[in-house]
C-alpha cells in the first residue's frame, strides 16, 4: 500500500474500506476496497475528513484480489452456475436453476493446495434451488502474483470441470406398491402419497401407480408392463425385508433387469435395490421410506433424476456418512447424511 494525498488520488485503487458515519442514520462503507477513485469522489473523501488515503501499489507481476477472484471464478464456474461481483475480494457462485450440484473434489483439493487460494463449496451431489449459493472463492492476500492465478486456471482446464449444476432429465415414473395388507385394503397405502411428495420437489408426477399382492409373478408382470408402456423409472415399494412373504427383490430380478445392488450401507435404507432394465431404472424401496424423513431414496433419487449412472461402487462409498442421526427436526440435505 502507498499513502497519497486525497487531492492526488484520482485513478488510484483504494486498498481498504472507508467508513462513513451519519449519526442516527448510517454507518457503513462509503467506498469499498478495490474502488477506483474518481475525480468526483475527492470532495466526498475530504468531507469525511480524509486528507490522505492508502491506495494499492502492487509489486511487479501482482494483481488485486478482486481481479484475481474474477479470473478464478471465470475458470471454475461450470454449467448451471453464475457468479457475483467481488465483495471485499470474495466472489460467490449461485445455481441458475433447480438441479444437482456437482463438485469435482480432486479439482477443489488441487486448487486449495495452490498457495494463497481459497475455494469453499457445498457437498457434492446436493440438490439445490435457483439462487442457492453453492460455493465461494477468494485469494488470501490483498495482491497475488499472476502465476498463482494462472495455476488455478490451468487446473480448471486440466480437470475439465470444477463446479456445475446438472439439470434433472425427463422421466416417466411408475410406482408398484406391494403388500397383501394394502392390496386387500386392510390398511391405507402410505407409499403413494410419500413418493408423490418427494417427486413433486423435483417437479415430477407419478404417471402410473398400481397395487400388487405379495405374489412375485404378479409383481414382475407389473414392472414389465410399465416398462413396455414407456415408463423409464419404476419405484417398487414394500416387501423388501427378509420375511418369507417379502418377494420384491426376487420379483425385480425376475424381470431380467441387471441388479446393480441389493442392499446398501445406509441406515435407514439397508434393504434397497437398484436395477436397470434396458434403460429403465428400477428401485426397490424398503418401508423406512414411509416413516423416515431422509433415507437411501433421498440420496440416490436426485442422482438418477440428473441422469447419472449410479454404480455399485457409488453405493458402497455411502457407508461413511450413511448413518442418519435421526434428529428431532430433520434438516436434510443440510446435514452430514449421505455426504462423504
Amino acid at each position: 500500500m502507498k499513502k497519497v494525498p486525497v487531492a492526488e488520488s484520482a485513478g488510484m485503487i483504494l486498498s481498504h474500506d472507508l467508513t462513513r458515519i451519519v449519526p442516527g442514520q448510517f454507518k457503513g462503507a462509503a467506498f469499498k476496497k478495490g474502488h477506483v477513485i474518481r475525480p468526483e469522489d475527492i470532495p466526498e473523501l475530504l468531507k469525511m475528513g480524509k486528507e490522505h488515503i492508502y491506495v494499492w501499489d502492487p509489486p511487479e507481476g501482482h494483481i488485486h484480489e478482486n481481479e484475481a477472484a474474477e479470473r478464478i471464478a471465470g475458470a471454475i464456474a461450470g454449467t448451471g452456475i453464475v457468479h457475483t461481483e467481488p465483495q471485499e475480494g470474495k466472489i460467490s457462485f449461485k445455481a441458475t436453476g433447480k438441479g444437482l450440484l456437482r463438485v469435482n473434489k480432486e479439482a477443489v483439493n488441487h486448487i486449495n493446495s495452490i498457495w494463497h487460494m481459497c475455494l469453499s463449496t457445498l457437498h457434492d451431489h446436493q440438490p439445490v434451488e435457483k439462487g442457492k449459493t453453492v460455493a465461494a472463492t477468494r485469494v488470501i492476500p490483498l495482491t497475488i502474483h499472476t502465476d498463482e492465478v494462472a495455476r488455478v486456471e490451468k487446473a480448471a482446464r486440466d480437470y475439465g470441470w470444477v463446479l456445475k449444476v446438472e439439470k434433472y432429465k425427463p422421466f416417466n415414473i411408475g410406482v408398484v406398491i406391494t403388500g397383501n395388507e394394502v392390496y386387500y385394503k386392510r390398511i391405507d397405502d402410505a407409499f403413494g402419497p410419500t413418493l408423490q411428495k418427494k417427486l413433486a420437489y423435483f417437479d415430477y408426477q407419478i404417471r402410473e401407480q398400481i397395487v400388487m399382492p405379495d405374489d412375485p409373478e404378479q409383481i414382475t408382470a407389473a414392472i414389465l408392463k410399465m416398462h413396455e408402456n414407456g415408463l423409464n423409472l419404476i419405484l417398487v415399494a414394500g416387501g423388501m425385508s427378509v420375511d418369507p412373504d417379502d418377494n420384491t427383490p426376487g420379483a425385480i430380478k425376475n424381470t431380467g433387469a441387471k441388479v446393480i445392488t441389493y442392499g446398501s450401507p445406509v441406515l435407514p435404507g439397508a434393504m434397497f435395490v437398484l436395477a436397470e432394465l434396458e434403460g429403465t431404472m428400477i428401485m426397490g424401496l424398503p418401508a423406512c421410506v414411509i416413516y423416515c424423513e431422509a433415507t437411501i431414496l433421498d440420496i440416490i433419487l436426485p442422482r438418477v433424476l440428473a441422469g447419472q449412472r449410479v454404480s455399485r461402487e457409488d453405493i458402497t462409498r455411502l457407508g461413511v456418512g450413511g448413518l442418519c442421526q435421526d434428529c428431532p427436526e430433520c434438516r436434510y440435505p443440510v446435514c452430514g447424511f449421505g455426504k462423504n
